[in-house]
C-alpha cells in the first residue's frame, strides 16, 4: 500500500513495494492482494476488471512493476473502499485479513501520540534536541546571512575606515586584525598601508592610485596606494565575525 499523487509512483509499506512517503492518497497494488488472500495475480487483476465493467468499483490506476519484483508487467492501484469490494469477491474468508493490513497502514502512517506521561516526556525530550540542533544551524548560518546583507548595502569597493564601520567594529581593530592576517602592510620607513597582492588576486582587496607631485629633486613621477575593501573582501570579513574576536 502507499499514497499516490498524481503522477504514478511505487506503493509503500508493502513485502512487495518500497515505501514513499510524499504521496497523498493511500492506494493498495493488486499484487499485495493477491499475497493477502493467496490468489494469483492475474486472478485478482480479472476480477477487478470485472468489478469495473460492472461499475461496481472505479478503474484502477495501472503502473509497471517496479524493478525490485525482477519480472515485466502491470499492476493496479486500489483505494481503500475497493480493496475491500475485491477482496470480499475472491475470498470472503481473507476479508479480516485486509482490514487487519489497512488498520497497521493506518497506524504506521499516523502521528505519534504518547500513551503515557513516559512517553510524553520522552517525546518531549526528543523535540527539544531537535530545535537546539536548529538553533545551532541558525547559529552557525547567521555570519553568513550578515555577510550577504553587508554585501547588499555595500556599492563598490571602499576604505578600510569605511568598512569597519560597515562591519560595526573600530577602524582600529579592523587595520589591526587586516595586518596581523596578511591583507595589509607597510614598506619600510613608509606610514601608507599597502594591500597584499594574494589579497588582491582574489578580488578582497584593490588599490585606489592618486598620483602625487614629481620628485622636487630628481623629477620621478609619484602615486599613493590606498587600500579598498572590496564587496566581495567585505562578504568574507563579514562571515570572520571579527567584531567577536578579543
Amino acid at each position: 500500500m502507499h499514497t499516490q499523487a498524481t503522477q504514478s509512483n511505487t506503493p509503500a509499506d508493502s513485502s512487495v513495494f518500497p515505501a514513499h512517503q510524499t504521496l497523498s492518497r493511500q492506494v493498495m497494488s493488486s499484487r499485495e492482494i493477491a499475497e493477502l488472500t493467496g490468489k494469483r495475480h492475474d486472478n485478482v487483476k480479472r476480477t477487478i476488471d470485472t468489478l469495473v465493467g460492472d461499475r461496481v468499483i472505479n478503474s484502477p490506476q495501472i503502473e509497471e512493476n517496479p524493478a525490485s519484483v525482477g519480472r515485466p508487467g502491470k499492476h493496479y492501484l486500489i483505494g481503500k473502499r475497493d480493496s475491500f469490494v475485491v477482496v470480499a469477491q475472491l475470498s470472503p474468508e481473507f476479508t479480516a485479513r485486509l482490514v487487519d493490513r489497512w488498520q497497521e497502514l493506518e497506524e504506521q502512517a499516523s502521528p505519534r501520540i504518547p500513551a503515557n506521561y513516559a512517553e510524553a516526556l520522552q517525546l518531549a525530550a526528543d523535540q527539544a534536541r531537535e530545535n537546539s540542533r536548529l538553533l545551532g544551524v541558525i547559529q552557525l548560518q547567521a555570519p553568513k546571512v550578515a555577510a550577504i546583507r553587508r554585501l547588499a548595502a555595500a556599492e563598490g569597493a571602499i576604505c578600510i575606515t569605511d568598512a569597519a564601520k560597515q562591519l560595526g567594529i573600530p577602524p582600529s581593530k579592523l587595520f589591526d586584525w587586516l595586518q596581523t592576517n596578511r591583507w595589509i602592510y607597510r614598506r619600510g620607513g613608509s606610514t601608507r598601508w599597502i594591500a597584499m597582492e594574494p589579497r588582491i588576486r582574489s578580488g578582497f582587496l584593490k588599490h585606489k592610485v592618486t598620483a602625487l607631485k614629481p620628485d622636487t629633486e630628481t623629477g620621478v613621477e609619484r602615486a599613493a596606494f590606498q587600500p579598498l575593501v572590496t564587496p566581495k573582501g567585505l562578504a568574507v570579513l563579514a562571515e570572520k565575525n571579527i567584531g567577536a574576536a578579543q
